[in-house]
Order: C-alpha cells, then structure tokens, then sequence
C-alpha cells in the first residue's frame, strides 16, 4: 500500500559501480532518480535520500562531514573508504550507515547495493505493519495495553489515555497503582494476568474501575505476548466499557420487574387470549378477583371461550356482540357488563377490548375495572334525583320534565290556582318550545316575554347548565289587576350529560320579593339617612369650629386684659365675669356634645324617684325668673288641671327637657315678649298612671317651615339673619328628642315665623303614694348644721395636676379646711396609712391619675384594717361627667362625685352632705 520514492546521490563513484547502482530493479513499492557531481554539494546532499560516494583518493573525514552536516535526518549514507580511511571517519559512524572497504569489485559492489536494498524494503515493511497496527488500535474505543510480565504498560492506545485521563507518555512505562491513581497494583488483575500467562491462553473476565467520570466496568479480553524465542513475555489486554449497556440491562430488567409488579397489582384487571378464546396468554390477579377465580387455570377449567362463565347470562351475548366489532389491529370498544360471584354477590364490570398485534398473531387484550360503588353512587344520585323532583312537587306550583335534545316531556305536578291555565298549557304530551311559548304569551308580562323566552330556550339551557347543575330565571306575570312575581327554576337531570334531560319548576316568590324590594328600599333609606347624618356632622364640626373658639377667643382676651390693668380693680372684675360668662356658655357646649354622644350610645339611663311636679315647675321658676326679668320678659306657669302631682319621673331630665325648651324661648324672645309654661293633666292614662302635657310657648321670632322639619335633627340649627349672632350647638332639640322618648313620651312643635313657638311635650308617668315625695325631700334636707365642724376639718385631695390641686386647695382653705395633697392614688393610700387614724376626714378623689388611678386607691383605702381610715368618705372630682362614671364611683366605694370643673357652690354643697 506504501509507496517509497528514493533520490539516490552518487559521488565520486566509478562509472561502474554507478551503473550498477542506477540499473539495479527497484524493490516493490520504490522508485529511484538519481542525481551525480564528483564531489560533495550542499544542494544535492540536502535533496537526497540516500548518499553513495566513493571517498577513496580525497579527504573521507571532509566528506563525511559534509554530509553529516548537510544531509536530512533519515538520508541514508554508504561511504567507501579504504582500510587506512576508516580511523579518520570513524567520528562520523552515527551519520554513516554503511561502510564499504575499497578496493571494491563489481560484483561486491552488486550485492552490497541489493543488501541494502532489501534492508530498506524490510523497514518499510515494518512500518506498515507499525502504521496498521497503531491506527487500528488509537481508532477502536476500547481499551488496549500491551504490559510485560512485571506488569510495566509498554503500549497504550487513545481510549486507554482518555479512560485514564492521562498521556501516552505518562501511561507508558509505568504500573498499575500510577496509571489507576490507587494506592497498590490490583490483585485481582495481577492475579489475572499471572494465569493468562501461565494457562497460554484468552481469558474473559469483568473488572470495575474508578475513573474521573466515576466508576466503570469493563469486559477485558486478556492475551498472551510471546517473545522471539516463543517464550510469554507479557500480555495484551483489550478492555471494552460495558457501563451504559448493563445499566440499560439493568434498567429494563427493573422496568420489567416494575411492569410485572403493576400488572400483578394494578386494580384494573388485564387479560390477554388469542381471537378464540381458546388460549390464555395472560392475566393479572384483578382480573381475576373481578371474575371470581382463584387461578388462571380455574378459569379455564370452568370454560372460558372469550367470555368468563361467570359474566351474567343476558350480558354475556353483549360482550359477545362488542368483540364481533373489532376489524383492524388499534379497534378497541367499551362495554358495560355484570359477573355474578359464587357468593351471590353482583360486580359491575367496566369491560374494554382492543384487537392488537403480537410476533405477527392476532390477540385481543382486555381491560376490566370493577365500577360497582360508582354504580352504587350512580343508583343513590338517581334516588337522589327523584326525591329533589319530588321535594320540588311540594313547593313548586309546576314541575316537568323535559329532553333538552327532543324537546318531548311530561307534566309531575300542575296546580294552576295562581299561575293561570297552567293545568291546560301542561297537560298530555308536552314539547318544551310550545307549552312554554303558550305560557309566556299567556301569563307573562310584556317587559319579560323575550327574555324568558331566551332564558328557556333548550340551546340556552345546555349551555348555562353545562357550568352548573341548576339555574334560577326570575320573571313577573299579569294577576288580575296586580304583578305577581315569580320563579323559574331548571335542574339537570342524572344522566347529564349523556342525555340533555332537566326538570322544570315554576313558582311564586312574590312574598319573598316584595319582602327583599322592601329591606332594600329601607337600607336605601338608611343609607341616605346615613349620608344625610354624616353631611350634618360635617356642617356640626364646622360650626363647632366657630361656636367653641367663639368663648374661647373671649376667655383668652379677657384674661390679656385683666392682667394689663391690674391696678384697676372695677376693670378686672368686669373682665372676670365676663370669663365666667364665655366659661359657663362653653360648659354648656361641651355638655352638649358629650350627652348627645352618651344618648345615641345608650349609655344614659333613667333614675325615677318620688317628686311633685308642682315643686318641679317652682323650682323652675326660680331658676328662670332673675334671666326673664333681666331680658324684660314676662314669664308664667300654669298648673291648675293637674290633679295628681306626685309622680316617680327622672327630675333631673325632665328639667334638662324644660331648660333646653325654655332656653330656646329666652333666646329667640325679644324684650316684652312672653313666655309661658302650661302643665295639664289629660284622661285617658292607665291606672296607677298619669298623663301630663308640657306646653312651652313664647311670641318669639319663631322658625321657617322648612326648619321645623328638621328641628329635631342632630348639629341642625336655623341660619337667618335674625339669629346669626346667637349661639348653639345645634344639639339641644336633638337630646330633648331622645329624653322624651327614653321615658316613651311624644314631643311636638308649632311655629309661625314672627309670632312665636310652641313645643308640646307628653308623658305618661308612675303615680307616687301619697307623703312619697314629701318623705324623700324630708330625708334629703335633713342633716346636721355643718358649719360649726368646717373649719376643723381635714381634707386629703388627690389629683396629678398642679393646677387643679392650686384651685382646689386656695379654695377649701379659704373656708377654713386643712388640706394636704397627693399627686397619685398609690401616695393617697400611703398617706392615710402612715397618718394617725382619723386624721382626715375627707378625701377628695381625682379618677384618671398616673400609678394608681381613683377606683383602685378607693377600693384599697376600703381594705384597710383600721375601720376608721377604712370608712374615711371620699368623694370623686373628676372630669368623667356622666351617669356610669358616678356609678362606677359609687360602686368602687366612694360617697358622692363631683364633675369638672368644679363649682363653688355644688362643691360645699356635695361636703356639707358628706361632712353631715
């Protein structure tokens, strides 16, 4: 397969021998050309393959270097010398192939040259065979080595390299434990190898290596090397990686494995038998729990021929008939049939056939799934069905059923009292389109016609029934003179959605609608009412704005003014009473607001006690009479029709209702106006009962039609130019209002704007017996002149603020008390504790207090040992103003409560009532 051209370079060669040279035959696969010169030149020597010169006669150890220097590194040089040259050439032998030793004949000259030839020829052989051999084993993906008997790799292909992840040079020549990165030669291959080479002979084995991509494992071939003399020197191995094939191996063994496991388990039952019958290829144990058999074998013997003895007779023809289908290798058909155990009991067998394939014969493989509790769910879901059908009977005034797909249905129920001539419309075989286009167009109104129609259409019915079970049309029909409305209701049937089969009801909802259109008209209210109240506040927080800065700017300013005129006491006391004045009006404001707030949260209660509403109205009077005369009004009561005057009433918000009213009067009343208070006692009260008329009138400027309607109205005040300048919470009516209803009493209002007003308030209230109410007013007044123990008393006030404690104290001791002080609940204790007992005889009590807050010291003074620091009253002096915070005062153990700020008067009054 080689070819070898040579370019032969003679020099200085006799004529002779250079013909012998250039006429000789070339070998097999060699070429010559040749080329002469007498002497050696550089050009040729670099262009030669092969050098011949005769050097006899000129300087051999020249020529030789010459061509030492000059030639290729393969050039092969023969040089003839003679015996006395050799020593001079003899530094060049390495560059000189052959010497030949002249004199030289024509014949020697012959056969040296075909020596040479055929030594050439045997080379190229040999690196054929070299060439053969290494391309055969670097392009095998196996591994090959060729190791001597000591277990050195004198040879290694490329796969071996790659598997190594190292080079042919650091492979070659060196051992096992190197070349496999462990730490000793395996003694399994070494053991290997010392039988190869003992038996003379191949041997097979499998052997795991660990490689840089993990672990191997190898099928090795392993063979003797044999030396020159016939002796083994060593072995070759040929090692094929067989990794991925026995992972697949192994693999398809588990998947095998895995796929039995699943046959042999699986619920659903497999069979597989040849188009007779005849033959039974395979069958797992679900198949055979399914039909009723032990064994394959069992099922045979009881014959099997396609169809198990133990399918129910009248179905098995069905399987049968299914099978018969089957025409092409793919068909497949479903069936449903029922075996029959030896136990009596009924399995309901979903059955699937499909005719396959298999090595080139036709088999049928079957697929059984044992469906009897969904069959049992399919049988409750029908009696299900039909009591829902039936349950509709019972409420609806008709019920059908109809085939969405045919449109044909029966009447279950027709009662036609109300919904008219339904009993005619439904009667005799019925068709969806007609019976309900007949109804429509009878009883319908003419605004749902079309949209009933739509609604009921079995085109829209399948579809809006395809994304639920039921549907619900409302719609309203002519009933005599009225609208009645009333309810279409549409139920899927249980075979859905194999057949398109429903149940229609149609019944009166009237009751119920006008009910829903009725709560949604009253939240609609609510929700106005709500946004009205809502406006009101906003317009209330405005003129609060105002009405609170209003008194506010005067205290202010007032106070400025007091302090820069000090030196002019007549200046100070006017501005004092003027800060009085804008105090109490913004008293009043805030009251306002917080009892209307407390009202709305149910948070005040009544207290009815004995009381003579003639005192009530005297008292009345009093405190009326110095502001109507001061306004140059005239003011009167009248009580004449009264027969019964004591009564059980809440004095205190009957008077609240009166002075609101009254107020109103001295506001809108000009200088001698009248104002005038009317208590009649009307018939008609149930006994032990009484029932009284308030009737409060002035000829003031009175209100607009359009306010009176909302006089009563939270924040709502009349905004004219007459008024503009008086002030008001807008609040006062509003709490009047809900007083008299808290005692289910009725108030009212007449008004002529620029004649005056007239509220009418009437109650029905408790009779008292008779010396009630006077007995209740002698064991009020009654006590023991305190005067004489004032000035003697101690008193211990308890409040963290500075202020509060400054006014307090200049007070109480300029009437002659002893004060001392705590700033929290828990000193407050601690001070009535370490003074001797009875070292106080009062304690005045703030609520809302850092440490320990009023309650809590209250109760804790009450759990003292001592009984006299235990029963030391106390009264509360708090801001908390309202009924539930004078009775949680009362309940934590005090004697009385006193609201911020406190005045004068109630102060001595509340401690001349304690002190007593």
């Amino acid at each position: 397969m080689y070819h070898c051209p040579v370019t032969f370079y003679l020099v200085g060669l006799p004529d002779e021998i250079a013909r012998i040279i250039e006429d000789a035959q070339p070998q097999p696969s060699f070429t010559h050309h040749f080329t002469r010169s007498d002497e050696p030149e550089e050009a040729l020597t670099a262009q030669a393959s092969a050098i011949f010169a005769d050097a006899t006669g000129h300087d051999a150890a020249a020529w030789a270097r010459a061509f030492a220097a000059h030639r290729q590194a393969t050039t092969t040089v023969a040089l003839i010398v003679t015996h006395d040259q050799v020593a001079a050439v003899e530094p060049y032998f390495n560059d000189i192939a052959d010497l030949w030793i002249a004199p030289l004949s024509a014949a020697e000259a012959a056969w040296r040259f075909s020596h040479w030839q055929r030594a050439c020829k045997r080379y190229a052989d040999s690196w054929e065979t070299g060439q053969y051999l290494e391309a055969t084993i670097n392009s095998i993906p196996s591994l090959v080595w060729y190791k001597s008997e000591d277990g050195i790799h004198h040879k290694v292909n490329d796969a071996f390299c790659a598997t190594v992840n190292k080079t042919k040079e650091q492979v070659q020549g060196r051992g096992h434990a190197y070349i496999w990165d462990v730490e000793a030669d395996d003694p399994a291959c070494i053991e290997s190898e010392r039988q190869v080479m003992a038996a003379k002979a191949t041997i097979v084995s499998e052997e795991t290596v660990q490689t840089s991509d993990g672990t191997r494992l190898l099928t090795t071939y392993k063979s003797p090397l044999y030396n020159i003399d016939g002796s083994v020197m060593g072995t070759v191995g040929v090692g094929i990686d067989v990794t991925q094939e026995r992972a697949y191996e192994d693999a398809i063994i588990e998947k095998n494995r895995t796929m039995e496991t699943i046959f042999t388990t699986m619920e659903c039952g497999v069979i597989t038998h040849s188009l007779d019958g005849t033959r039974l290829l395979g069958i797992n144990q679900a198949a055979l729990d399914i039909l009723g058999y032990e064994s394959a074998e069992d099922l045979m013997a009881a014959g099997f021929d396609m169809v198990a003895p133990s399918v129910v007779e009248e179905d098995a023809a069905k399987v049968r008939d299914s099978i018969a289908t089957l025409k092409n290798v793919g068909d497949s058909v479903s069936t449903e049939y029922r075996v029959r155990h030896d136990n009596g009991d009924i399995v309901h067998v979903m059955g699937n056939v499909k005719l396959i394939e298999s090595d080139g014969e036709l088999l049928l493989q079957r697929y059984l799934l044992d469906y009897t509790d969904k069959k049992k769910e399919e049988v409750r879901k029908e009696r299900r069905q039909r009591d829902l059908i039936q349950a509709l009977s019972e409420d609806y005034l008709l019920v059908c059923s109809f085939s969405l797909d045919t449109k044909a249905g029966e009447a279950l129920r027709v009662s036609g009292e109300r919904l008219r001539k339904l009993d005619e419309l439904f009667a005799g075989e019925l068709n969806l389109d007609g019976c309900l286009g007949g109804y429509i167009d009878e009883a319908v109104v003419d605004e749902d016609k079309a949209m009933l129609r739509e609604a009921l259409s079995a085109e829209s019915l399948i579809a809006r029934l395809a994304e639920g079970s039921r549907i619900h049309v409302n719609y309203r029909i002519n009933h005599g003179d009225a609208t009645e409305y009333c309810q279409a209701t549409v139920v899927r049937g249980g075979d859905w959605p194999q057949a398109h089969n429903v149940v229609l009801g149609l019944r009166s909802v009237d009751v119920q609608t006008r009910e829903e259109m009725k709560k949604k008209a009253l939240l609609e209210e609510a929700l106005t009412q709500a946004n009205k109240a809502n406006a009101a506040k906003s317009a209330f927080l405005s003129n609060m704005s105002h009405d609170i800065r209003t008194p506010m700017n005067a205290i202010v300013g007032f106070t400025t003014l007091a302090a820069s005129r000090l030196d002019q006491p007549e200046k100070v006391e006017e501005y004092l009473n003027k800060i009085k004045s804008s105090s109490t009006h913004l008293l009043s404001l805030i009251n306002d607001i917080l009892d209307m707030s407390h009202i709305e949260s149910g948070k005040v209660s009544l207290d009815e006690q004995p009381y003579n509403l003639v005192d009530l109205l005297d008292d009345l009077y009093s405190i009326i009479q110095a502001e109507t005369s001061a306004r140059q009004l005239y003011f009167s009561i009248n009580t004449e029709s009264v027969r019964h005057t004591e009564v059980r009433c809440d004095k205190l918000r009957i008077n609240q209702i009166l002075l609101n009213l009254l107020g109103n009067a001295l506001k809108f009343t000009n200088p001698g106006g009248f104002i005038k208070v009317t208590l009649d006692e009307l018939p008609g009260a149930p006994v032990g009962y009484g029932r009284y008329r308030f009737t409060v009138s002035d000829t003031g400027i009175g209100m607009s039609p359009e306010f009176v309607e909302h006089i009563f109205d939270p924040f709502e005040r009349e905004r004219t130019s007459t008024i503009s300048g008086i002030q008001g919470t807008g609040l006062g009516m509003a709490i009047t209002k809900n007083l008299v209803d808290m005692m289910h009493g009725t108030i009212s209002v007449k008004s002529t704007q620029g004649k005056g007003t007239s509220f009418t308030v009437e109650l029905t209230l408790q009779l008292a017996c008779e010396g009630a109410t006077a007995a209740a007013q002698e064991a009020k007044t009654q006590h023991v002149d305190p005067s004489h123990r004032l000035r003697h008393s101690r008193i211990l006030l308890v409040d963290d603020n500075d202020l509060n404690r400054e006014i307090a104290i200049t007070l109480l001791e300029d009437e002659g008390f002893t004060v001392e002080y705590a700033v929290n609940g828990c000193e407050a204790v601690e001070k009535i504790m370490d003074a001797p007992s009875g070292h106080y005889q009062l304690v005045l009590m703030d609520v809302q207090m850092p440490v320990m807050n009023g309650y809590e010291a209250t109760k804790a003074i009450r759990r003292l040992n001592d009984p006299t620091r235990a029963q030391v009253p106390i009264l509360a002096m708090t801001a908390d103003a309202f009924e539930e915070d004078r009775q949680k005062a009362l309940r934590s153990g005090m004697n009385g409560h006193l609201t911020k700020p406190v005045e004068i008067d109630k102060l001595f009054e509340a401690l001349d009532e304690v002190l007593s």
